[in-house]
């Protein structure tokens, strides 16, 4: 139990850091947190825990093609975020988002890459 504790505590420490960072410097919060930070984190606990090095390779593997999806996100929120509130445009990028995961998903299993679980 103590250490998922401590894995809760680091790793929202991160994640806090990143956004009041963020508060301060638009790029460099960006920068930070473009980083793969959580998935460094991830892998390192994985590693910790004794996990096999194929599970750890897996997860870096599926985390690259899931990350491509989810770019037009970054492009279309600031877009919207001029028309609409947010909230309306965090939900219609994220629809987007998602509809584009879907997408890319079907094209992937056409190369034998299966991305849903």
């Amino acid at each position: 139990m103590g250490w998922l504790i401590t894995k809760y505590l680091i790793t929202a420490t991160v994640i806090v850091a990143a956004s009041e960072l963020a508060k301060r410097n638009d790029k460099l919060g960006a920068l930070i947190v473009a980083l793969p930070t959580v998935t460094i984190l991830a892998m390192i606990w994985l590693y910790v825990e004794k996990q096999p090095s194929e599970k750890i390779a897996n997860h870096a593997w599926y985390t690259f093609w899931y990350v491509l999806p989810t770019l037009p996100m970054f492009l279309l929120f600031p877009i919207l975020m001029q028309r609409y509130s947010f909230w309306l445009s965090l939900l219609i990028s994220s629809l987007i988002t998602v509809i584009c995961f879907w997408l890319f998903s079907l094209l992937l299993k056409q190369f034998g890459i299966d991305l849903l679980p």
